[in-house]
């Protein structure tokens, strides 16, 4: 009765962590997030990405902007409302510190949910102060995190950032371009003067690399105000109570 094999499976942890469960644990990453965004309502979400590293006092002004962005964006999108209605355009980060700090700041200045998705790191992330607790994941698989990501989303921000924001922006372009996502996702990147000094996007179309057309899968916005409006004017759904 003390050998490892009589253990019940559900209560022997060095059964469920070894390789053989890897599918049952990815399987558990994805069903605790979904019951808990179906218990509140999250019909859609829009993603905020960009740098851990921003500071509320950049001299660029990048987290001040993520946050008032997610303010107009939950005062307007429906991601407060009530009597069993669903939630439209419910603010999701990466749940941690900088850009993902500030747009879970905004949802929280407007009294409307967010959704923190956090990451087991080597140095160990932990989640902003701002995200809705019941809201908060942490996940071990970057694959299911960004499923979750994008299971979703009716729209992404990019504030600029480093690599991890690039792999973020690519995948779901990439998703948008080979029809893997809703064709009318608004995708916007904040900042146009950084985005435009980072990335010569008119060097992939004239090396044969995209189409043309793959080149307005995105805009640019240079205000919160901005950024919202063209998320509008380029499909982004709002429902009215």
């Amino acid at each position: 009765m003390a050998a490892a094999a009589y253990r019940l499976p559900a209560m022997d942890m060095d059964f469920l962590l070894g390789d053989t469960t890897r599918g049952l644990r990815f399987q558990l990453e994805y069903q605790k997030a979904e019951e808990l965004l179906r218990k509140w309502g999250v019909a859609t979400t829009v993603i905020v990405f960009g740098s851990a590293r921003i500071q509320p006092d950049d001299r660029n002004g990048w987290y001040n902007a993520a946050r008032e962005f997610a303010r107009i964006c939950s005062e307007e999108g429906g991601a407060k409302y009530q009597n069993h209605q669903p939630r439209q355009n419910v603010i999701a980060t990466g749940g941690g510190p900088g850009v993902m700090e500030a747009a879970n700041r905004g949802a929280h200045d407007a009294n409307a949910p967010s959704i923190g998705f956090n990451i087991t790191l080597p140095m160990e992330q932990e989640p902003n102060a701002y995200s809705t607790p019941d809201l908060t994941f942490r996940f071990h698989y970057f694959a299911m995190r960004k499923m979750h990501f994008a299971i979703r989303a009716s729209a992404l921000v990019v504030f600029p950032g480093g690599f991890g924001t690039m792999d973020e922006l690519f995948e779901i372009l990439t998703l948008r371009q080979t029809g893997k996502m809703d064709d009318n996702l608004p995708v916007v990147l904040y900042d146009s003067k950084f985005w435009n000094g980072l990335i010569n996007f008119r060097q992939f179309v004239d090396s044969g690399m995209v189409k043309e057309d793959d080149l307005n899968l995105f805009g640019f916005a240079d205000t919160p105000r901005q950024a919202w409006d063209e998320l509008i004017r380029r499909g982004l759904k709002i429902s009215k109570e």
